[in-house]
């Protein structure tokens, strides 16, 4: 695995030389636009506005256009004078109780890999956030953009995990969501009993993307088919999911339950009350 970065973690006087290395990988299945008449592939082509000609890459340049129409040209140096130091290292500036941050902020992980004499500097920064259950807030550069970024201990890893900033989320507040309505103390009793039988130790293996593996046996099917179509196979039924039936049992439940007050219980009506429900049809 290639770094894509290296530089160091600040903090106070303490500088850890680090690389940065990717902790996801996309899983994804990569599609070719094709013609249909003879399966060619299909290409882009880098095309002018003003002339409609080809554009080669090396005659390509980065611009910002300031005005409708016109543009300023901004080279690598100019990308490297906003701040040159930046560039090349994490500076944390605070650090905070984990508990404090919202999950919305992070959305991308890399694995910091201590360099050259940075192995004790490395194990002090981890073990003090562990123990401590802080994350270091830091600022860095990354090729031509400026980042927030979370430092986290993992196991015996350092993360550093990109983050949004305040001013790139959503107000949750312009959602017309109910805040005033409370649940009724049975119900939610009942939302509880469903989610305690529903409860287990977390473990990320168990969930696989079932939508990419449908996805290659269709691929599959069609390559031993010599890609003509296939016929579609026989779909079947889906059954209520296991959320679906405990609530409705939760709710017959709830209204039995309210009927009984309303009445005295005979042996009968408990008889009923215990019979299997027949399914609407």
């Amino acid at each position: 695995m290639r770094a894509i970065w290296k530089g160091s973690i600040s903090f106070g006087l303490v500088n850890i030389p680090i690389a940065l290395y990717p902790a996801t990988r996309k899983e994804e299945l990569k599609f070719r636009l094709l013609r249909a008449a003879d399966h060619s592939p299909v290409n882009y082509k880098r095309v002018a506005e003003a002339d409609g000609k080809e554009v080669p890459w090396d005659q390509i340049v980065k611009g910002y256009e300031y005005e409708k129409g016109k543009f300023v040209v901004l080279g690598e140096k100019d990308f490297q004078r906003v701040d040159l130091e930046a560039t090349q290292t994490v500076d944390i500036q605070d650090f905070v109780d984990v508990d404090e941050i919202d999950p919305m902020f992070f959305y991308k992980p890399y694995y910091l890999e201590p360099q050259k004499g940075g192995d004790k500097a490395y194990v002090l920064l981890r073990e003090a956030l562990a123990e401590g259950k802080k994350v270091g807030i830091a600022k860095v550069i990354i090729k031509t953009r400026q980042y927030l970024a979370g430092v986290k201990a993992t196991k015996h890893a350092l993360v550093l995990e990109l983050m949004h900033f305040a001013a790139e989320l959503s107000d949750a507040e312009k959602l017309n969501v109910p805040k005033t309505l409370e649940p009724g103390k049975r119900e939610m009793e009942m939302a509880k009993a469903l989610v305690e039988s529903m409860s287990s130790k977390w473990d990320p293996k168990k969930y696989k993307d079932d939508y990419r593996e449908a996805l290659l046996e269709v691929i599959e099917d069609k390559v031993e088919a010599g890609g003509k179509e296939i016929e579609d196979k026989p779909k079947e039924k889906k059954a209520s999911t296991k959320v679906i039936d405990l609530v409705a049992v939760l709710q017959q439940s709830l209204a039995q339950s309210q009927g009984a007050k309303k009445k005295p219980a005979t042996k009968a009506s408990a008889k009923r009350a215990t019979r299997p429900q027949k399914k609407a049809a």
